[in-house]
């Protein structure tokens, strides 16, 4: 049998995570016969909770699930990890500014990254909790030994979500979307880009000719989706947050498939003129070990004016958080 691949799950009593640690351990993200161990990192306070999630888990038998094991600091939870999914962060309260967020974020993810100094030499981190970006910035500054490139931020979901929104309106089957970019920054600023989608292999715009509706109303309901999901079910996204993740991890450890890339924030290199160093979404291409961003993705002025405002807004929660770099 294979040695099991260790996966730290942060937050691991929340709704998202409960959406999310049982797909992990049957074999749909890593294959069919690789065994896993789950490292669960939670509050104090929340450990009564996560304790009960850990029953369920022993509950379902299954059998690649190999060991569980709960914890309630980082050092301990990331030791020898393969994978840290940090999807633990403090939700945005009632009248909190994005700074205020912004710097009660960074400080958890300031230990977050120097507790990964102790993880597995191979470890890959997506950073789920917001503002996902800035906290990956923060996390991988502080994992001196960590090279860079292991880090991602996830805007998957958002990938998915302009997806779905174009093969409705085009009616059309979802799996016929594809080269659907998010650039910038996980928020709303993001630019879900339509001018270079695709679908069923023609350009999105032919086949969904209505640029009011492109340049205005599908930008700003992916935008706002998270806001809208609130506001419908009282809580915000848990399962399709969970199911980006698990296409995230996929997308990494899996070829992608020829002519088609996927979105990830990722630090940029100077590519498309987004800031060297920044956590910025671009489109990428992964060869099953590593990744690399598609280059030559022509923008238009449109398109230009929208990643700049993203970038911008990038470089200041950068600037606010200077202290905790």
């Amino acid at each position: 049998m294979k040695q099991p691949i260790r996966v730290a799950v942060t937050g691991a009593a929340g709704q998202l995570t409960y959406s999310l640690i049982f797909r992990l351990a049957t074999g749909e993200v890593f294959g069919p016969d690789q065994p896993v161990e789950l490292r669960l990192l939670e509050i104090p306070q929340a450990m009564g909770h996560l304790q009960g999630v850990v029953m369920e888990l022993d509950d379902c038998a299954l059998p690649l699930l190999t060991s569980i094991h709960a914890a309630d600091n980082p050092e301990e939870a990331f030791d020898g990890v393969n994978w840290a999914l940090l999807v633990g962060a403090k939700p945005r309260g009632k009248g909190m500014e994005r700074k205020d967020l912004l710097m009660d974020n960074g400080r958890i993810f300031v230990g977050q990254g120097k507790a990964l100094e102790r993880a597995a030499s191979d470890l890959r981190v997506l950073v789920v909790g917001n503002p996902a970006n800035t906290n990956c910035l923060i996390a991988l500054s502080h994992a001196q030994s960590i090279p860079p490139q292991r880090f991602a931020a996830m805007t998957r979901l958002d990938q998915n979500r302009a997806q779905a929104q174009l093969a409705l309106k085009s009616g059309r089957p979802v799996r016929e979307v594809s080269n659907m970019t998010i650039w910038g920054n996980h928020s709303a600023t993001q630019y879900p880009d339509f001018t270079n989608a695709k679908i069923g292999g023609r350009p999105a715009s032919e086949v969904i000719p209505d640029k009011t509706w492109l340049q205005g109303e599908f930008i700003s309901i992916i935008q706002k989706r998270g806001a809208a999901i609130i506001e419908a079910r009282g809580v915000s996204s848990a399962a399709s947050a969970a199911n980006a993740v698990i296409n995230h991890v996929k997308s990494m450890i899996n070829p992608t498939p020829s002519g088609d890339w996927f979105s990830a924030g990722v630090v940029s290199d100077g590519s498309y003129g987004v800031e060297k160093g920044l956590v910025s979404s671009f489109p990428l291409r992964s060869d099953g070990t590593n990744w690399q961003i598609v280059q030559g993705v022509p923008l238009d002025p449109f398109s230009r004016q929208k990643l700049d405002a993203s970038v911008k807004e990038l470089q200041e929660e950068r600037d606010t958080i200077r202290e905790l770099l």
